[in-house]
């Protein structure tokens, strides 16, 4: 199976993810800027989690033009990460509207452990199919990123009941770690 109808029905479902996520904004009640401090928590929320949302659908789109085809392995690898993806919107919106309370907080960092975790066994299963010698697992190498990222998001859901400033700071962190697409890809794609 080619690969092409996988990554336009994951365009669709992150597009959706992030139009879900935008509605959960309001307008301010009021002119000033005392209007826009009581949504500031939502709107924190909302950014933070748009970016991560970017990074999965920019780094999907990198592992997407890496590859020559998909199996049904793929295939539910990729269900599994737009399911994880899908509840961005739920905890993204719990976070912002308890103003970052422990839960939530850890609530958001479990759907991104979840996250992260399926995406790396998409990039497994991937592997899996186009073998050791392919662009991707060249690109790949050792995966210290994907790994890293499991080890802070599992560290930040911990630290989310003591404090989840820190937590929210970790999650910026893993964000900003992930923020550039991968260039190892970008230089072994052909263009």
């Amino acid at each position: 199976m080619t690969r092409g109808r996988m990554e336009a029905f994951s365009d669709g479902v992150i597009a959706i993810i992030i139009t879900i996520m935008v509605l959960e904004l309001r307008v301010p009640h009021g002119g000033d800027l005392s209007a826009l401090q009581a949504l500031l928590p939502k709107l924190v929320s909302y950014v933070m989690s748009f970016v991560m949302l970017g990074i999965y659908w920019s780094n999907h789109h990198h592992l997407m033009h890496a590859i020559k085809h998909v199996d049904g392995r793929v295939l539910w690898a990729n269900l599994h990460l737009l399911f994880w993806l899908s509840l961005f919107p739920v905890v993204t919106a719990w976070a912002g509207d308890t103003h970052f309370a422990a839960l939530p907080v850890a609530a958001w960092g479990v759907d991104q452990f979840m996250s992260g975790t399926a995406y790396f066994i998409l990039v497994r299963a991937l592997l899996r199919l186009h073998g050791r010698d392919s662009v991707l697992a060249a690109a790949i190498g050792r995966d210290f990123k994907g790994i890293a990222s499991l080890v802070l998001y599992l560290a930040a859901v911990v630290l989310a009941w003591v404090s989840p400033p820190i937590a929210c700071g970790i999650y910026v962190l893993v964000a900003v770690i992930w923020l550039v697409p991968d260039p190892r890809i970008e230089r072994r794609i052909d263009h």
